[in-house]
């Protein structure tokens, strides 16, 4: 990366933005030091808040030229340290660009800015019968474009499919300030699909200024099942078995006591509070399809050792059950001082055995786990309590938190299935991919930015970190591990 003239630059862009357009003040600063991994913080350089598109490339181009880095934030919801500001780089915010720009219902299409939340999308179109589908627990307040820059999911992802599969076509500028559109407005666009390597980049290739969505017909019917379980290992179980039985649920998911409790007190939605695990799945599409396949689920349920199965009594009732599991991140954070919010994905038979293992490793490290994920695509969300404030219990949260995502990897999975890398799992990469693999990320990038100057250090491990991660790991005793050999 080539030394940045910070001075030059700073002078170039004052003159590129408009007054208020440029923050430069530690107090002003201040709020954008983190993302929602708050552990981890910097102050930026500089945040450029552009209002336009040709402000943008303009930015971009006078920071390519001064050889300063450009960190893009969303709405700042991520919670990998995506958007973790450097101190001699310019944190490029795009809340400014939050319009929603047409609505197509014929085509099932919406183009927006990338400041758009997720659920004004939705909002927008509710009018026409139609509805965004990926909806992540934060989409009240997530972005679009940070969705696209994470690949977000949602509790709906297992039959819906994550951002990338709802997702018709992007503009973003390059580092050399040229406006690219990839993708179109067909079902299909020729050439390679760059629209889909996009997703999930975490802005180590581009800057988003447009997004163009695809949009679903609101079900004609919707019913929610709950089941209790007295054993977090049943119900793991029990979600496979529902998939295997050939059933494919709009939504599918799964909480442990902890985060049951904490939900139920927080939105008092109707869980029952003594058990030790909660199922819910949701059916969708006409009344009589939905209603054939909510008896085949409840008597999986049952078989599988469920000791209660109700269905929603209204929709009011469908409507706060979920309710419980959308809050269910804020509701934790009612019970420690801070926490660790874990994903890792792993394959669906694997689940009953991987909770059990996190539920032994919570008492090995003192550590209180609260389990909340999308159990239909095995996309785990381990919420680790603990209090910064205590000396040693973040690094011990962190070793923690490594040693799930490493079984994420050992039993067939990744270390994400939605919240992305970011700064947060860059070491485990190292365990995910070869060198061989990593060098191909590292080509792609260069690829789209030469400089290296787009959220340099995120995502991907120089070949040189993974060298001391692993010397790490070998002489720290942490792999290989007994539990691992067990996948």
């Amino acid at each position: 990366m080539p030394a940045a003239d910070l001075r030059a630059c700073d002078a170039a862009l004052r003159r590129l933005l408009p007054a208020g357009g440029l923050l430069r003040e530690e107090a002003e600063l201040r709020p954008y030091e983190c993302d929602g991994l708050s552990a981890y913080r910097r102050l930026p350089w500089r945040v450029a808040l552009p209002e336009t598109v040709e402000q943008v490339q303009a930015v971009v181009r006078c920071c390519r030229d001064h050889g300063v880095p450009v960190v893009a934030r969303g709405a700042g919801t991520g919670l990998s340290g995506g958007a973790l500001p450097l101190e001699d780089g310019l944190l490029l915010s795009l809340a400014k660009f939050n319009r929603i720009l047409a609505i197509d219902p014929d085509n099932r299409l919406a183009t927006v800015e990338p400041g758009v939340r997720n659920l004004a999308v939705s909002e927008a179109v509710a009018g026409h019968g139609l509805y965004y589908a990926p909806d992540p627990s934060s989409q009240i307040a997530c972005s679009i474009g940070g969705n696209v820059a994470e690949n977000a999911g949602g509790v709906h992802c297992l039959k819906y499919g994550l951002t990338v599969n709802n997702v018709a076509a992007l503009k973003l500028v390059t580092l050399d300030g040229e406006l690219l559109t990839l993708g179109g407005r067909a079902l299909d666009a020729p050439g390679y699909d760059l629209a889909a390597l996009l997703n999930g980049s975490e802005g180590l290739l581009g800057i988003l200024v447009e997004v163009t969505v695809r949009l679903l017909p609101v079900p004609d019917y919707a019913q929610v099942v709950i089941a209790a379980f007295d054993d977090v290992q049943q119900a793991g179980d029990a979600v496979a078995a529902v998939l295997a039985a050939g059933i494919l649920p709009a939504g599918l998911e799964m909480m442990d006591t902890l985060a049951t409790r904490a939900a139920e007190d927080f939105v008092h939605a109707g869980y029952p509070a003594d058990a030790a695990a909660l199922v819910l799945c949701e059916l969708d599409g006409s009344r009589a399809e939905v209603e054939a396949q909510l008896e085949r689920v409840e008597a999986v349920l049952r078989e599988r050792g469920a000791t209660t199965v109700r269905r929603a009594r209204d929709e009011a009732d469908r409507l706060r059950l979920w309710a419980g599991r959308k809050a269910a991140f804020p509701a934790v954070g009612r019970l420690a001082p801070d926490y660790y919010c874990m994903d890792g994905t792993i394959p669906r038979h694997h689940l009953g055995r991987v909770l059990a293992t996190i539920a032994r490793w919570s008492e090995e490290y003192g550590l209180p786990v609260a389990n909340v994920f999308h159990a239909g695509d095995g996309n785990l969300h381990p919420l680790i309590l603990y209090d910064a404030n205590q000396p040693g219990e973040l690094e011990r949260t962190e070793a923690f938190g490594a040693r799930i995502l490493e079984l994420c990897v050992a039993c067939g999975g990744t270390i994400t299935g939605e919240h992305g890398v970011g700064v947060e799992k860059i070491d485990q990469m190292c365990a995910q991919f070869g060198a061989a693999e990593l060098e191909q990320f590292h080509a792609v990038k260069r690829a789209f930015d030469p400089q290296g100057l787009l959220n340099p250090g995120k995502a991907v491990p120089t070949l040189a970190r993974c060298a001391e991660y692993g010397r790490l790991h070998v002489h720290g005793g942490r792999l290989p591990h007994p539990e691992l050999e067990r996948f």
